[in-house]
This record gives C-alpha cells, structure tokens and sequence, in this order.
C-alpha cells in the first residue's frame, strides 16, 4: 500500500492509493463492525433471557462505554509511538484486538449467569475497542489529505456491510436454515449462539486480510510528509514557566471537576436517589483527582509519560474538537437509547410481550435484529452520496439534515402499530448513522496535530462514551421513575436528543 521511496525532504504528499489498496486498509472495519453489530443488536436480549428487568439493563450495559473510555486513548497513545518492523504501526493493535474480540464472541452467548455476561461484555467490548481505535489514524497515516474523504467513506461502507450481516444473522438462521431461536428459561437460543460463532470466524479472518495485505509507512519516512493540522511544539521543549502553566491548569480543572462530583453525591444521598446515578458522580471525582495527579506531576517537572500527556491534552483540544464534542454527545446518546431499548419497545408495544421466553418475545427479538440490518444497509448506501450533498452545501448543513431526519425517525416508532411500518424509520435512522459514521471526522480532519493522529483519535473517543455512560445511569430511572417501565418513552427522549445534536451541528467552526 505505502510507497517504499523514501522522500527527499519534509514537505512532500503521500503518494495517491489506488482503489484496492484503500480496500484492502479498510477491509478489518467488515470484521470489527461484525462484533459490535451482534453486541449492540444481541447483549439486551441476552441479558433479558438470563433474568435482567428492563430498569437494570442500562447499567449492565455501563461496561461497554467505559471499557472504550478507558481503551481507546491509550491504545492511541501507545500506537503513535509504536514500530514493528513487520507490523508497523497500528496492524499489531488490529491483530491482538481481534484474537482476543474472536475469542470473546464465542463466550457471551455461552454465559451461565446475568452477572457473567456483563463481565464478558467488558472483555468483549475492551477487545474491540483495541482492534478499532487504531483504523481511524491509519486513514491519516497513510493516505494523502485529497483521499482521506474517500479512505472514511470505504470504511463507512465495510461499517454498513458488516453491519447488515451480522444484524441479520439470528433472523436468517432460524428463517432459512431452521436453526431455533427458542431456548428453555435462562438458556440462550441457539440462532444467537451460531450467530455469534460465525461473527467470531469473521472478524479475525477480515482483521488478517488488512494486517497481511496493507502497508505503513516507517516513523522517519512519515515524518517527511505533509499532514493535516500542525505539529505541536513538544512537550520536552516548553520552558518551565509553561509547564508550571500548564499544570497549574490541570489543578483548577481537576479541583472543579472532583468539587462538582462531591457534591453531586452527597445531594444523590440526601435525595435517596437510584444508586446508578451514583456512577456519574464517581466519573467526576474519579477525573478529578486525575487532573489533579497530573497537575502536580507536571509542575514538579515529571512531565515525561503518557498518563500526563492525555490529561494535559485533554484540556487543549482544537477548538472543532470542542465544538463536536457537544455534538457527539447528543448523537450518540440517543444512538444508545435506540440499541439498549429498541429490543425492548418493540417486543412490548408493538408485539405485546411481557415474557422474554415467550414465541412473541423471541419473533420480536428476531424482527429487531433485522431492522438493524436495513438501518446499517442503508447507511452503507447513503454514505457514499454524502460528500456530494455536503460540496454543494456543508458539511454542517450536511450533518444537521440527517440527524433530524434521524431523530424524527426514532420519534415516529411509538406511533408505528404494524410491525413492518417499522422499515420506514429505519430508513431515517440509517440517513443519520451515515453521517454519524463519516462527517464528524471529516470536520474534524484538518484540526489534529499530525504528530498526535492515533492520540486525538482515541480522545474524539470521549465524546462517543461518555453519552453512553450518561445513558446507562440516568435512562432506566428515567423509564422507571417517569415512564412506569415502558421502553418505548426511552426511543422519544432518544429522538429529541438527535434532533437538538442536529441543531448543533450548525455551531462547529467547519473549515470547508
């Protein structure tokens, strides 16, 4: 994939790729986007068959955002400073992610107990996240600043695919080879199991394609090529009154952010409220304390380890970045309302079961399972045409159409009785999700440092988390407290979210 001239002088482009060899980078997104289309369409129905009520669900579900809260960043920190010799780069993160996310799919579905699953989501969710946060900087690595929108367009395409498949596989085996989708109580039906077994087999094999047939380029011939954004002056190099700055910085921060967290949970306690939402209170305090750790370690002048960089990068990020993390926080909160309730909202309101090992329950199961797939398909398609719809206007007008489309979408599934209705929304949602997957990272491209790509990568991260965090704590109070259990309400409060994340959108400082 990458040439092997070595370029004369820094300033020199990257040499165009062709067709195939963008291809061949972004063929692992196929298997990754595997195993998290059978998580998010599959792990509430696990769950409710090993005896979860629908109020406990969001919390079981905590692991999976804040493994990539905790993953993600790292494995960028680590990746940009990463060589192998045969590897390079980021393929040795592909790899071990995807051995490791392989072996994991195969264990949920077999898990004995409510609790054993949740732990495997954890390890799952955290193998995935290794594989996954590397692909995004491995657009940037190796393609020119002109192909970058092309390289995120391939990989929104594998998105979809992988996506539609695996979303689709419970359904197709029980619909056309027969295999059962009904299992005795707390036993997880075999259509799920084969479903996750044959997603195991996928992502590796899909990993190693990209690993074995794509390139990168080694640290000093990258370092003579253009990039986007511009280097930031390192850390080793400011003077001692900027790291005395900066860390003072990180103090202020880390003491508001541990102050709001305190007394976020002695008013928790004295208002008696849902233990859950003690997590958010804990993130605050828990961050915090972080800054405040890496403040002081910068001011001494023990400024040299990853743990100081992410913390002190944390509180200068690019202004877009700031910008879509408000954004992202929107879209993706609802994103997570719509996976952990839809299973839950259509089984009951649409096809009136209240038992998830009822033949009801379990065809409903099956539906939703599909309906993912046509949402993913259609994102696969519309990402495609969207750099052409954001050329003639922006990509912020862009990216604000198809979230209200989105979360209008979401809205109207409480008014759908007919099962098969249900196509139509997906059709808006899949509009949304395209756009999700791509023009936040092509608003985003020209703001990174080129010397932090996988770093900020994995930081961008953040903002995709921590809505999902915000939506385990606060969604199943929310439907217990307010909506009397009903999961339907939970796609409303989703949909509004994607609406008001559309509106601002308009807000980014977009350079064009």
């Amino acid at each position: 994939m990458a040439s092997t001239t070595t370029p004369a002088a820094k300033g020199l482009s990257k040499p165009r790729l062709t067709f195939w060899q963008i291809w061949n980078m972004s063929f692992g997104f196929l298997g990754i986007q595997f195993g998290f289309a059978l998580q998010n369409a599959n792990t509430s129905r696990i769950f409710e068959t090993l005896g979860a009520d629908v109020e406990q669900i969001p919390i079981l579900w905590i692991a999976a955002p804040l493994t990539g809260l905790l993953v993600q960043p790292v494995v960028g920190y680590f990746s940009d400073r990463t060589w192998h010799p045969t590897l390079g780069r980021r393929r040795p993160y592909f790899l071990v992610g995807a051995i490791l996310a392989s072996i994991a799919l195969c264990f949920m579905p077999n898990s004995p107990t409510l609790w054993a699953a949740a732990g495997m989501l954890w390890i799952m969710d955290a193998s995935i996240n290794i594989s996954m946060e590397p692909f995004r900087a491995f657009v940037g690595d190796n393609l020119p600043s002109e192909q970058r929108t092309t390289g995120f367009a391939m990989q929104s395409f594998f998105i979809g695919t992988g996506a539609v498949i695996a979303s689709m596989l419970p359904w197709v085996l029980t619909n056309w080879f027969g295999v059962s989708n009904i299992a005795a109580e707390g036993e997880i039906a075999d259509s799920v199991k084969w479903s996750f077994y044959l997603g195991a087999m996928v992502f590796l094999l899909a990993v190693l394609w990209t690993v074995f047939r794509s390139h990168e380029y080694p640290p000093e011939q990258l370092k003579q090529f253009d990039d986007t954004g511009e280097d930031e002056v390192p850390i080793e190099a400011l003077s001692s009154g900027e790291l005395q700055q900066r860390g003072g910085m990180m103090n202020r921060a880390g003491g508001i952010a541990a102050g709001l967290g305190i007394i976020s949970v002695i008013g928790l306690v004295q208002a008696d409220l849902n233990k859950e939402l003690y997590v958010l209170a804990a993130m605050l305090v828990a961050v915090g304390l972080l800054w405040l750790a890496a403040g002081g370690m910068m001011r001494k002048g023990n400024y040299q380890n990853g743990f100081v960089t992410i913390m002190s990068d944390l509180l200068r990020m690019p202004t877009a970045m700031k910008q879509l993390a408000v954004v992202q926080f929107f879209s993706w909160f609802a994103l997570f309302s719509m996976w952990i309730y839809t299973t839950s909202a259509v089984t009951r309101h649409i096809y009136g079961a209240t038992d998830a090992t009822s033949a009801a329950y379990n065809e409903g199961a099956d539906w939703v399972s599909l309906l993912f797939a046509v949402y993913n398909g259609i994102a696969a398609v519309v990402a495609i045409g969207l750099p052409w719809l954001a050329k003639r206007t922006s990509r912020r007008f862009t990216h604000m159409v198809c979230l209200v489309i989105g979360g209008l979408s979401l809205i109207s599934i409480y008014f759908l009785g007919n099962p098969d209705l249900l196509l139509l929304p997906m059709i808006g949602i899949g509009i949304a999700w395209a756009s999700i997957l791509s023009m936040p990272y092509a608003m985003l491209a020209g703001a990174l440092p080129a010397d932090k790509m996988g770093y900020y990568m994995g930081v961008f991260n953040f903002f995709i988390v921590i809505p999902q965090i915000v939506a385990a704590t606060i969604l199943g109070f929310i439907v217990g407290y307010f909506f009397d259990g009903l999961a339907i309400y939970a796609l409303i409060v989703g949909g509004a979210s994607m609406i008001l994340a559309g509106v601002l959108s308009l807000r980014v400082e977009d350079e064009e």
